[in-house]
């Protein structure tokens, strides 16, 4: 081996040593002076002439190699993972190149190797083993920080490097090249270039189609059009009114505005119904269903489902044991002979009866004192036992079977200025957990006006009230009657809304409540039936059914009728000359009753209250009912299950009576008269077998469950709704405002019945936002705790 070989071969070793600590990263560069190697002899010439300038050469390289280390940096379009390994990869290379420099420009090195090289020899650089390390390095650096793959343009061999006249540096022609292709890989699109293979890779597709199946695209969506402004306006307007309702505004109002708004859509089921051969009449009903229709049409095209407002608890009773509860909270007990105490022991009795669920009948409990107040013919309990001993035994002699359902007690407080019974506590927590299924309120609003406790709507599935009472009436006899009426109005709009889900009004006469249908949901004692049923038998063996001539049975109090009573029969005294009408009943106002009627001279006989089913009271052929504050008179309704006639006002209150040939009502004081007159002078007809199923419990039981939609929660049933050729659950799909506003009803109520200065402003009686010793103690309660508990929504 010659001088010049040795020389180099001991350069190429120091190069080797000082790699040691990073021999990847250096591996390019003792490659590439191989090459320099053997291309030495065809520049050797050129390498002598230009000896002195190799240093600044070698400068000018390591100030390039700067350079492209600055511009490279951040011009490069490539992801941030990518950027972050190419600048290490670089900061690797510089102190390489700088010790590559420091090492051939010393003077003894390149004086030996100017020596040794022939005078013809040419210095030619082939980059191609440069390019191939810078590439190896990469893959290996790839291996550990980075994704993709970084592809250099090949340069072409055979490259070698031009030194200008003068000495200076020019630009290194595989640099220029390196950083034309890097401006040229800028411009691209680095998402493209780099991640386009990842992107059709078989992993990928199989992550898209488990990506699919998990989250599923809405069925039809481009099928729905969007709702437009009209259809919003609309169903705002519909869902706002239960808000519009407590200020004033009336409910046809606001369904004249919807369904002006909705008049596009109308037309459209017009022109349905044309197709169909169906008369060209869309109602109200119709046009809201497919409202809501609509709305949920579009929430389903878009994957939406509601799951509640915000103050929807939905810890609820859940029927494990495959029977529903019914329980039936109301407002009076026997023996107190009042229609709240007498139409809710019928309704549990023949909702028992069916055995498809259990019931339980929760009535209130008084303490001795106010027993004393309540009950006629100074009847008092010592014990609940002993009172629903006597409520069972009343029962079961009246309906001729023996009822299973539960009786339960909760505190009550007999108020003598209401003639009320008013709950104490909270009434709700009387009914088990486990039980707390259906909850009937037998008057929701006198239940309610002082609650404080549980929502029920929160602790029950289905919730009705049945408006027994029409306290308006009442209201408005009493001084300052008007302001009264007006303030008692709102609250019971209030608390039935917030409480109920579903409120059924015996008659019109009662207050239009929200959410309530007209309908009459009270049956006949099965006695009375019993007895007409005798007097038709007599009447078809030609014997005289009714040896009476006319009366008048209810607690005697003004509001009963006994004003317009005494009015009518003082009006018309000269009229109705040698009528004789017996009057029975006890009450408030007996004495001030009797005493104007003597003053005024009518012939009336004041008698002693007493049972409708008694014995004396079966001759009468009429009953006469001039009341206009009843919502739907029990007397009434019997008279005429015994075959009387009756003679009422033309009034809601008597209108599911009207169907019946044996009752005669009069729009006028002349036309009550008359009605008399022919009661007097004609027999009644007997009652046909529809007529007398119409005023059984049994059909009354049948009309309850149907209006209050107890079948649909009976039988656990959903109201889908078809459109086309989808099946849509309105009530999973479409968000109500009211539930929004219920809640919050419900929740301020509760906030103001907690506070015992503004109970005691609107009427409370003192100490019932919780029940006392007393009750403690005839009901075995735990006492009462000083704070009740948090409400809980």
């Amino acid at each position: 081996m010659d001088k010049g070989s040795q020389t180099t071969a001991a350069v190429a070793a120091a190069t080797t040593t000082t790699s040691t600590s990073n021999s990847s990263a250096f591996s390019f560069i003792s490659k590439g002076w191989r090459e320099v190697r053997d291309s030495a002899d065809a520049d050797l010439q050129l390498m002598k002439d230009r000896a002195n300038t190799f240093k600044n050469l070698a400068a000018s390289f390591d100030r390039e190699i700067e350079n492209l280390i600055q511009s490279a940096t951040p011009t490069f379009s490539v992801p941030a993972i990518r950027q972050s390994s190419e600048i290490d990869f670089m900061k690797k290379l510089q102190p390489k190149i700088s010790e590559f420099r420091r090492v051939y420009s010393a003077p003894e090195i390149s004086r030996r190797v100017m020596e040794k090289w022939g005078p013809r020899a040419k210095l030619g650089i082939d980059l191609s083993r440069i390019r191939s390390a810078i590439v190896a390095e990469v893959d290996e650096t790839e291996e550990e920080d980075m994704y993709g793959i970084v592809e250099f343009n090949k340069f072409k061999k055979g490259r070698r490097a031009r030194f200008t006249e003068e000495g200076q540096f020019g630009d290194w022609e595989p640099i220029r090249a390196l950083k034309t292709r890097l401006r040229e890989f800028e411009k691209k699109n680095a998402s493209v270039e780099i991640f386009g293979g990842f992107k059709n890779s078989e992993f990928v597709e199989k992550v898209k189609s488990s990506l699919k199946a998990i989250i599923k695209e809405p069925q039809e969506s481009k099928d729905v059009p969007p709702l437009d402004v009209p259809e919003l306006l609309a169903y705002l307007v519909r869902q706002s009114g239960p808000f519009l309702d407590q200020l004033g505004v009336r409910r046809d109002l606001c369904d004249k505005i919807v369904e002006s708004l909705c008049s596009k859509r109308k037309n459209q089921l017009v022109l349905r119904s044309l197709a169909e051969g169906e008369p060209p009449t869309v109602d109200s009903d119709k046009i809201n269903d497919e409202l809501d229709l609509r709305i949920a049409s579009v929430l389903q095209s878009t994957g939406h489902c509601y799951e509640g407002g915000f103050w929807t608890d939905f810890v609820k009773h859940d029927v494990s044991d495959g029977k529903r509860h019914v329980a039936i909270v109301t407002t009076a007990s026997l023996p107190w002979m009042t229609g709240t105490a007498v139409n809710p022991l019928f309704r549990a009795a023949y909702l028992a009866k069916s055995a498809k669920q259990k019931v339980t009948l929760l009535v209130p409990w008084l303490c001795r004192s106010d027993q004393e107040l309540v009950y006629p013919n100074n009847l008092t309990f010592s014990s609940p036992e002993e009172q629903e001993n006597y409520i069972r035994n009343w029962l079961e002699e009246r309906t001729g079977f023996k009822a299973d359902f539960k009786i339960s007690f909760y505190p009550g407080k007999f108020s003598k200025e209401r003639r009320s019974i008013i709950p104490a506590g909270d009434t709700s927590q009387f009914i088990p957990s486990k039980d707390a299924d259906i909850c009937i309120l037998e008057e929701p609003e006198h239940l309610n006006w002082y609650h404080h406790g549980k929502r029920w709507t929160d602790k029950f599935n289905h919730v009705v009230g049945i408006v027994h009472t029409n306290y308006l009436e009442y209201i408005k006899r009493e001084k300052n009657g008007a302001l009264q009426a007006f303030l008692v109005k709102h609250i019971n709009n209030w608390v039935t809304r917030a409480y109920c889900h579903k409120v059924l009004r015996l008659s019109a006469a009662t207050q239009d409540l929200p959410k309530s249908v007209i309908c009459n949901v009270h049956g006949v004692n099965p006695k009375f039936l019993k007895i007409g049923e005798k007097v038709a038998e007599e009447r078809e063996l030609g014997q005289q059914a009714f040896s009476k001539e006319a009366y008048f049975l209810g607690k005697m109090v003004w509001a009963k009728g006994y004003k317009e009573l005494i009015d009518l029969l003082a009006k018309h005294k000269n009229d109705l000359d040698g009528f004789k009408l017996d009057v029975y009943g006890n009450g408030e106002d007996a004495h001030e009753v009797q005493s104007t009627a003597k003053r005024l001279n009518l012939n009336l006989n004041f008698l002693k209250g007493r049972d409708h089913a008694d014995d004396s009271l079966h001759g009468y052929k009429i009953f006469i009912n001039p009341s206009v504050s009843d919502v739907l008179c029990t007397a009434t309704a019997e008279a005429l299950a015994m075959g009387k006639f009756v003679v009422c006002a033309d009034h809601p209150s008597n209108e599911f009576f009207r169907s019946f040939p044996n009752c005669l009502t009069y729009k006028s004081s002349e036309d009550f008269v008359a009605k008399v007159k022919e009661a007097l002078a004609n027999e009644p007809q007997p009652l046909t077998p529809e007529q007398i199923y119409n005023l059984s419990w049994e059909a009354a039981t049948q009309r309850f469950v149907e209006y209050s939609e107890l079948d649909r929660v009976l039988n656990n049933r959903h109201n889908p709704a078809k459109v086309g050729s989808k099946i849509i659950a309105k009530s999973s799909s479409l968000p109500n405002l009211s539930e929004i506003v219920d809640g919050g009803l419900a929740f301020a109520h509760y906030c103001l019945t907690g506070n015992e200065l503004l109970r005691l402003c609107t009427g409370a009686i003192p100490g019932t936002r919780d029940y006392d010793k007393q009750h403690c103690k005839d009901l075995h309660l735990l006492p009462p705790q000083v704070e009740n508990p948090i409400y809980g929504w």
